[in-house]
């Protein structure tokens, strides 16, 4: 209407008594006292005509653009609410079990309480999440009590975490890089483990090289370095502690597996030679072998019948740069036969349980052979010289415990903690041998080990004994 006032303004006739009606974007009406239209002369009437009727266009554009306005506006609002509710409603994405859920900020518009210092928000800023609203400030994170401002975040039980907190706590790391174990491509964490040790470590360290312990078969942590053996076999430093690497660093042991042998009415009648060897010389031995079992991949004893020209090591080789075996002699034995058993030979570089183990287990060998035990299957015989490796690791387990204490009472704080330290892992390595002897899945070795030890559990061993040599078979 402004244009039609500037245009009257701008005339020679008043129109003083007219007066407009309405609101804006309302066509207008107009009452008139006086009948000064007519006075106006038909020219001038058609100029008012076209100045009123493009007023009224231009008001009709004004409400056509208002109500546009106004559409787009309420368009807008209903879109947010709907955007709101969606996030307030959808279900959060998952990872590794536990949820990762998102923060909107919203602002408030009443009553609210925040449930981190529970006073009121007001009219301000404030999140809504884990069922509550928050202050921003007030939603920390339980591990680094700094404010979560991260539009995810992550949760374990109860309480959020930032997701770079998370995954420090909870996201599995490898024990042998150190690194977070990535995820596949299915978006999973996968890794290899071994239970036992509970070391767990990447999929791609079996196939990159990285070395595992010969003994004990942990994996080398990139941390640590293991001893390199002349045969290529590698050594953890725990099972380097102990390890035998020579006849004469065996004497000792074998006595002692002579008199567990004796303790059980089982001794035998001849001087078996003993000796240490390397890989090769152990696999050649093995060849010119006729008689025996031997359990693959990894033979690392043999109680030998035949006679043999073999390798032995003379002399306890040394450590050198690069935690590398040097100095190693070596000199050739001739074995000859003077019974059913020529010699029994053993592993170098080997924890002393383990080599005790191996050597109860030939010796039983030996035993058999000298007691006229003949033609018995592969089940049988390697069955029962498990069950004597076995009993002889429960015996220096049992021992152990009570030798240790009376070994370390009179001696220094830092003296005892080492010796501790390592008595603890002897045990624990016995225990981990002993697993092993358990959990063979071999017909032999596995399946012949856990039906000689029920026989064994259920008759005696003497009993056992008895029924194998008149049977050849484990008494059911």
């Amino acid at each position: 209407m402004g244009w039609l006032s500037r245009y009257f303004k701008g005339s020679s006739h008043r129109v003083s008594e007219g007066q407009y009606h309405g609101n804006y974007g309302d066509y207008g009406v107009w009452n008139e006292r006086s009948s000064s239209w007519d006075a106006l002369s038909e020219y001038e009437n058609e100029d008012v005509d076209r100045a009123i009727a493009i007023s009224l266009s231009e008001e009709e554009q004004k409400k056509a653009k208002a109500t546009e306005n106004a559409s787009t506006l309420e368009e807008d609002e209903q879109l947010a609410r709907a955007l709101q509710e969606s996030l307030n409603a959808a279900s959060p994405p998952r990872g590794n079990g536990h949820a990762f859920q998102q923060a909107p900020l919203l602002f408030s518009s009443g009553f609210r309480i925040c449930a981190g210092c529970n006073t009121e928000i007001g009219h301000g800023r404030f999140l809504s999440c884990m069922d509550a609203y928050w202050h921003p400030e007030c939603f920390r994170c339980h591990a680094c009590s700094q404010p979560i401002s991260d539009y995810e975040f992550s949760m374990s039980g109860k309480y959020p975490y930032h997701k770079s907190c998370y995954k420090e706590l909870y996201h599995p790391k490898c024990d042998v890089c150190k690194q977070f174990i990535p995820t596949n491509m299915n978006g999973f964490i996968e890794y290899r483990a071994l239970p036992f040790w509970l070391q767990k470590y990447c999929p791609s360290h079996e196939m990159d090289g990285t070395p595992r312990c010969c003994s004990c078969e942990r994996m080398e942590p990139r941390d640590t370095k293991y001893v390199t053996l002349d045969d290529g076999r590698m050594l953890c430093l725990e099972c380097l502690d102990s390890a035998v690497m020579d006849t004469n660093d065996c004497q000792p042991l074998y006595l002692d597996i002579q008199e567990f042998y004796e303790s059980l009415n089982m001794k035998i009648g001849q001087q078996v030679p003993l000796l240490f060897v390397e890989r090769q010389a152990l696999n050649e031995a093995m060849e010119g072998e006729k008689n025996g079992h031997h359990h693959l991949p990894e033979t690392r004893g043999l109680c030998l019948s035949e006679e043999q020209t073999v390798s032995r090591i003379l002399r306890r080789p040394r450590i050198g740069a690069g935690n590398k075996i040097m100095n190693m002699i070596t000199e050739p034995c001739t074995l000859t036969r003077r019974c059913e058993v020529t010699a029994i030979l053993i592993l170098y570089g080997l924890p002393r349980l383990l080599t005790g183990c191996i050597l109860a287990h030939e010796m039983m060998h030996a035993w058999l052979r000298l007691q006229g035990y003949r033609s018995l299957s592969q089940e049988v015989e390697e069955g029962i010289c498990q069950v004597l490796a076995h009993m002889w690791l429960d015996s220096q387990i049992i021992s152990g415990s009570g030798n240790n204490v009376a070994s370390t009472s009179s001696s220094s704080a830092s003296t005892t903690s080492k010796k501790g330290s390592r008595f603890q892992f002897e045990i624990k390595l016995g225990d981990f041998f002993k697993h092993q002897i358990e959990s063979d899945t071999s017909p032999a070795y596995g399946d012949g080990f856990r039906a000689g030890n029920r026989a064994v559990l259920q008759y005696g061993l003497r009993r056992t004994l008895d029924h194998i040599k008149l049977t050849g078979t484990f008494p059911c």
